[in-house]
């Protein structure tokens, strides 16, 4: 695997780069799109600027809905997590400003926009000019999921096999979706958004076996529910922290299964220390030694710190290791 592809096996693939530069995905490769873009609104993300100016927000959202135009076969379809509106840094009509740019810039054709009641009032404390027609804010605590398809509506590609019960299917097509935000600090992300979310759109937009693509990964929710649900999933992220907590959460929560290769890497550089026990041995010593071994370990680092986490190595200070013999 290249350097970019932090996991890949037969149905899961997450792609640690930037959406506007990967390479990864061939076009007209996708079925489904399902993603929460960043927000700007000043989330504390690893490796994104949240707070840039409104104009370049709307450069920046036109720019990455052409690179998944393009990766969506002619029959694929898009849903597009974003708020209704927002007004922090200024009041401004989020929702129908990036489905004017789906449309009319980028060439995504509109089917539908569910609204999701996520039910959060712990914005409410923004009222503005309190009791006072001088200048009161409106806040609606519910987000939008807009449907999008990029040629034509009616699916022909794919398996034909749909995994959806009848009841589902009666109750997601009403489109007002009622259930609660994910908590940020269970996950491990700034943003993360329910497993129902990305569940509900794979289930009534995709047949079993289609790619669903995520190109915000962040803590995975996609990809955990493609993997739940019979189909292929790719998540693209530039932040590696992210991508680790969308591996874990696949292993943990959709019991993805780790290939052998991998689970022989904590053998493998374990026996490196067992052999030069009871001394402290740097990073970059580790890296030294798997590329002089010509052994294909791409993330030697983080099986580092699983060791550590086991307790079979410890870490003397950061980016050294050390294995105690008794």
């Amino acid at each position: 695997m290249k350097k970019t592809d932090f996991f890949k096996n037969d149905r899961i693939h997450i792609i640690n780069d930037s959406v506007f530069n990967t390479d990864k995905i061939d076009n007209n490769s996708i079925d489904l799109i399902v993603t929460s873009p960043p927000y700007n609104v000043d989330i504390k993300y690893n490796s994104h600027d949240d707070q840039i100016s409104y104009e370049k927000y709307k450069e920046f959202s036109e720019n990455w809905m052409r690179r998944c135009f393009n990766w969506l076969k002619d029959d694929g379809r898009f849903c597009l997590n974003i708020p209704l509106d927002k007004n922090k840094g200024g009041q401004q009509s989020v929702g129908a400003d990036l489905t004017y740019i789906a449309k009319k810039i980028v060439g995504f054709n509109y089917h539908s926009t569910i609204i999701w009641n996520e039910g959060n009032i712990s914005r409410k404390t923004a009222w503005g000019s309190w009791k006072s027609a001088s200048a009161p804010y409106i806040i609606a605590p519910v987000e939008l999921i807009v449907i999008f398809y990029k040629k034509e509506w009616k699916k022909t590609s794919g398996s034909k096999i749909s995994t959806i019960s009848g009841d589902d299917f009666k109750n997601w097509t009403h489109g007002l979706w009622t259930f609660s935000g994910e908590s940020k600090k269970k996950i491990g992300h700034p943003a993360p958004f329910p497993l129902k979310l990305p569940e509900r759109c794979i289930q009534l937009f995709s047949y079993k076996y289609d790619t669903i693509l995520d190109p915000f990964l962040g803590s995975g929710s996609t990809l955990v529910a493609a993997y739940l649900n019979d189909r292929n999933g790719i998540g693209i992220d530039i932040d590696k922290h992210y991508c680790e907590i969308a591996f874990n959460r696949l292993k943990n929560e959709a019991g993805l299964q780790i290939p052998e290769w991998e689970k022989n890497q904590k053998e493998i550089i374990m026996n490196y220390f067992k052999e030069n026990p009871n001394r402290d041995i740097p990073n970059s010593e580790v890296k030294e030694w798997i590329l002089s071994s010509k052994l294909h370990i791409p993330y030697y680092d983080r099986v580092l710190r699983y060791l550590v986490k086991d307790c079979l190595l410890t870490r003397s200070q950061d980016g050294v290791f050390r294995y105690e013999r008794n």
